[in-house]
């Protein structure tokens, strides 16, 4: 153990067993965390590091998950021997998380401000109007719009970046001295990124605390981090000091996650491709207060006056901030929410029908969601979760049908062996390379994909652009995508839309948008997502000028 280290581990071992199955998740990893340090763990999907993060605070779910070797001393005391009493007082206060899938570890019956209050109820006994004033104030510090007014909401009233910043507020609100951030940033638009990050940057420096980064964006990584990890199937490949370590990697591994970015662009679709989605100033209001007798004094406006419209073969992406509306708008056209305006789908006008007459259109138009946990069954096998959609259509015969379940995992590569296995055993981006096999295995015109890249790695996002790429040109599919992550939207559309506010602020063709923004707004959000490209170009073209 280091004198001076904050957490030191040493020698750690992971191993998952059911049965007589034994899954070595983790073998022998040891790290130093100081104080004030940020240290980065990068690698696949499924290489360990969430496993690790989590054997810190003692998270796993025990006694399934074990360690077979291992120490963590954390300020000299073994975690691994601490009590449960122990390890209780040192959760939320000295060690705080923030969790990769933030719908899954809010509690969708407790409002905003409960679940804040409670670890200022149990760390610092704050309590009434200390405990508001800290919420607000926590809120505000990770950009909520509106904190004050957005305190009896919950996670379920909130789009995916605003539930993460929540999370994030909960994990600082005792100002730990580790934060272990499990892809803190996975759910947010680009510029609250930026802002995510700078405001961890300047708490670390004003309260000393270490961070342990867990992320797939090494752009991210190579602006932040003091030293680096890489991990691959449980292995610890390399690690050392940030910029060394991207200037001059020592491992083929390492080389190939720092090359891996979202490149190419889509082929052009054909001139004379027909119409197969359009819409006429789309509108979806919520209802933000009644009166007693029950009727709407206002309304909360997430899409105004949307008129847009998609080919066959073609890709529109949808980008804008966290909140502006973009997944409000996918999910009016799959009729999942209701909504005022035109819709029409392959020359049928579809806004007007209701659940029973829009049923058969559904095998016709898909959605991958952007929480895959928070979409996949925790009670279905993966080929009862891809074939489901091939029963209720009745597609095939039984042989034909686990076939196809086959085949398309198969396509988004992951070993058709793990059929039989449930949501809970997969990563994060296992997890949603299964939810985009659901939405593929009915061979639609149509898929939503909304945010489909941001649970993954940055090889596999390319494998995935690469995958969608190919099918699109194989069956002429088309896509709604929507992101945050315009590196992945630039690889993938033809045209792209831009909201804000529930909004079209901007749309035209990818390359236009990318190269001669008209707005303000546009050129933020390019400037604020190639930010860290950017800064390392800078940085490569002064190290080779001093060279």
């Amino acid at each position: 153990m280091s004198d001076t280290a904050l957490l030191s581990v040493r020698n750690l071992s992971v191993e998952f067993t059911s049965g007589e199955r034994c899954i070595k998740a983790v073998k022998s990893l040891s790290f130093d965390i100081h104080k004030n340090q940020t240290l980065a763990i990068v690698g696949e999907s499924g290489s360990g590091k969430s496993v690790s993060a989590l054997s810190i605070l003692r998270l796993l779910p025990y006694p399934v998950a074990r360690h077979p070797s291992g120490e963590i001393f954390f300020q000299g005391k073994d975690l691994l021997k601490s009590s449960d009493r122990q390890m209780r007082a040192i959760r939320g206060e000295r060690i705080s998380m923030i969790f990769q899938e933030p719908m899954t570890s809010l509690n969708p019956l407790h409002s905003i401000e409960r679940q804040i209050g409670e670890t200022l109820l149990l760390h610092k006994g704050l309590t009434g109007i200390q405990a508001r004033k800290r919420i607000i104030e926590l809120l505000e510090l990770v950009g909520i719009p509106q904190a004050s007014e957005r305190l009896g909401y919950y996670p379920h009233q909130l789009s995916g970046g605003q539930k993460q910043r929540v999370m994030i507020a909960m994990a600082l609100a005792n100002e730990p001295d580790l934060l272990i951030a499990d892809e803190p940033t996975t759910a947010l638009d680009v510029t609250v990124q930026k802002q995510v990050l700078e405001l961890l940057k300047s708490l670390q420096a004003r309260l000393g605390m270490a961070i342990l980064l867990i992320t797939h964006d090494l752009n991210i990584v190579r602006h932040y981090a003091d030293r680096v990890l890489v991990m691959q199937h449980g292995n610890q490949i390399e690690d050392g000091d940030c910029e060394q370590l991207f200037h001059s990697p020592q491992h083929a591994y390492t080389r190939q996650l720092i090359d891996a970015d979202p490149t190419g662009s889509p082929q052009p679709v054909a001139a004379d491709a027909a119409i197969l989605l359009q819409t006429q100033e789309l509108n979806v209001w919520f209802s933000q207060k009644k009166n007693f007798m029950g009727k709407t004094l206002s309304w909360f406006k997430a899409a105004q006056d949307i008129t847009l419209s998609l080919r066959a073969g073609e890709t529109l992406g949808i980008v804008g901030e966290s909140g502006s509306g973009k997944t409000t708008i996918g999910l009016a056209l799959l009729k999942l929410i209701s909504s005022h305006g035109e819709i029409h789908f392959n020359q049928q006008l579809i806004s007007p029908m209701n659940q029973h007459q829009f049923r058969p259109l559904r095998r016709e138009i898909q959605i991958v969601f952007q929480d895959p946990f928070g979409s996949l069954s925790p009670r279905m096998s993966i080929a009862e979760i891809i074939g489901e959609g091939l029963d209720i259509h009745r597609v095939g015969n039984k042989e034909s049908r686990e076939q196809a379940i086959i085949d398309v995992l198969k396509e988004v590569e992951l070993d058709p062996e793990c059929r039989h296995r449930y949501p809970h055993e997969f990563s994060g981006g296992q997890r949603q390379r299964i939810a985009i096999a659901r939405a593929l295995v009915l061979q639609p015109k149509l898929i939503v994909l909304d945010e489909p890249t941001s649970a993954l790695d940055r090889t596999v996002q390319c494998q995935v652009v690469k995958l969608l790429q190919s099918l699109q040109n194989k069956y002429q599919i088309s896509y709604l995508f929507i992101s945050h992550d315009l590196a992945v939207v630039k690889a993938l559309s033809h045209r792209i839309i831009v909201l804000k506010s529930g909004r079209v602020v901007e749309q035209g063709e990818a390359s236009q948008i990318f190269n001669h923004p008209k707005e303000p707004y546009t050129r933020e959000l390019i400037d604020a997502a190639f930010f860290y490209e950017s800064k390392a170009l800078a940085n490569n073209e002064l190290v080779n000028t001093t060279s």
